[in-house]
């Protein structure tokens, strides 16, 4: 646990009592702070209870005399629209706060003057592929020996982790939840894989989602900024974070086109890593046979991760044989199984249509299992990407319109994901793939985007049987 720092004495609210929230309840008082927690969810208010936390609404004389107001993630700030006990803490001058600032203000001790090498922190966002760079960049440095830890969006909660030792790494992956409400953003290095349309009621369109990624660079100053510019907001935030196009403290990152005209990048071409310095390549990588590593989305984060662990002082090699042993992620271009010359992938995650086309672009001969809670654009942009798709299995309550937007796909109705698997495997043939990219989020049927992938994972493995 890293406890908070400056809040000795203070009684401190904590908003949200999930994971964040108790963790930051938790930290609270281990820094010597007492806090008052909040959830409109009795259970949640039960089991803060049952560790000891006072639970009060946050409201009035009491919100009034709070040092600070901690927020979890998932309570809108100011779109939609702010939740009641937000608007008023703001009204009432209390400031507002998130777990991510809590632990900036933190991690660094007095200790850390005894420390050899000091640690560092890399924090990723992006709109997809930040997990599985995170994760990437992780499994590499634990591959070489060296210390490190995995936080924030993935893993554990920022403040669970354990105080840093000598020359230890710890990787955050940040949501736009956590960045755009974050009073203190510090990283050493910071990673900007993509941006795609998403939370965009809750950031109030694309222009407050890229604000919410841009605080992360505009309010950090981190050491080095590694960013992806295959999108006009990653070539404009690289614009603003360079002095100039041989400014390597920017690493212009692309799978797009290859950069050699500038001071350090990394792209990837045909299934091949480069790295340039100055108009040199001094580093390169074979993708293609990485397993973990499927498709030019995953090439992207492969770039991004190379780019940070070369900032950290690893070889190319070292970098290279790290990469070979990635397992790849949960939900995430996840090989679930192999029979019969079918591959079955549960790539459960792609929960927005970019991530979907980008799933669709790394297989062949797909049968396509699609459909879900649809999110703010619609899904037509699918359709120019499903060259690969022999058949859609659509899946989710609203399964038949989803259907309709597919223009040009051969589509069937299943409706539940039981019969959607049992038609694909019926349907699949040697060098096919079976893939799970639904293109929506889960919650007109699961709780999560996991338990869709685990419970598609489950009937291909029963129907294997």
């Amino acid at each position: 646990m890293i406890p908070v720092q400056g809040y000795t004495g203070a009684r401190v609210g904590v908003l949200g009592l999930g994971r964040s929230g108790l963790s930051a309840a938790r930290a609270l008082r281990a820094g010597g702070a007492t806090p008052i927690c909040w959830d409109d969810n009795e259970a949640a208010r039960t089991i803060a209870e049952g560790e000891g936390f006072e639970t009060a609404k946050l409201t009035g004389q009491t919100l009034a005399e709070l040092a600070l107001l901690i927020v979890s993630p998932g309570i809108a700030h100011l779109y939609p629209s702010p939740n009641p006990v937000i608007k008023e803490a703001l009204e009432k001058g209390v400031p507002v706060d998130n777990d991510i600032s809590l632990f900036f203000r933190s991690f660094a001790t007095s200790e850390w003057d005894n420390l050899d090498v000091t640690p560092r922190v890399v924090a990723v966002t992006g709109s997809n592929g930040k997990s599985t760079t995170s994760a990437l960049i992780h499994h590499v440095l634990e591959h070489t020996g060296r210390a490190s830890q995995l936080a924030g969006n993935i893993g554990r909660g920022v403040l669970d982790i354990d105080p840093a030792i000598d020359g230890e790494v710890v990787v955050l992956e940040l949501s736009s939840y956590q960045t755009d409400f974050a009073r203190a953003l510090t990283p050493d290095i910071a990673v900007f894989t993509n941006l795609s349309p998403d939370h965009l009621d809750r950031h109030a369109g694309m222009g407050g989602y890229f604000a919410a990624k841009r605080r992360l660079f505009a309010e950090g100053g981190p050491e080095r900024a590694i960013i992806g510019v295959d999108e006009d907001e990653g070539l404009y935030l690289a614009g603003q974070m360079a002095e100039g196009p041989q400014d390597d403290r920017v690493i212009r990152i692309s799978v797009e086109r290859k950069l050699t005209d500038f001071g350090w990048t990394v792209f990837a071409r045909k299934g091949f890593l480069s790295e340039y310095r100055k108009g040199r390549q001094i580093g390169s990588i074979d993708l293609r046979a990485i397993k973990g590593l499927p498709g030019s989305h995953n090439h992207q984060n492969a770039c991004c991760a190379y780019a940070v662990c070369r900032t950290l002082g690893l070889a190319p090699r070292v970098i290279e044989a790290g990469f070979a042993t990635y397992p790849g992620l949960p939900h995430r271009s996840q090989i679930v199984a192999e029979a019969n010359g079918v591959t079955y992938v549960n790539d459960s995650k792609a929960t927005n249509v970019d991530s979907a086309v980008k799933a669709l672009e790394a297989f062949k001969k797909i049968r396509w299992i699609c459909g879900g809670l649809e999110k703010e654009g619609g899904v037509e942009a699918l359709s120019a990407a499903a060259g690969e798709v022999l058949k859609a299995y659509v899946i989710g309550r609203e399964a038949a319109s989803f259907a309709m937007q597919l223009a040009g796909v051969e589509t069937e109705v299943c409706t539940s994901m039981e019969v959607a698997v049992t038609r694909a495997m019926e349907d699949a043939g040697e060098g096919e793939t079976v893939l799970l990219a639904p293109a929506a989020a889960s919650f007109d049927q699961y709780d999560s985007f996991e338990k869709r992938g685990d419970h598609f994972a489950e009937l291909v493995k029963a129907g294997l049987v």
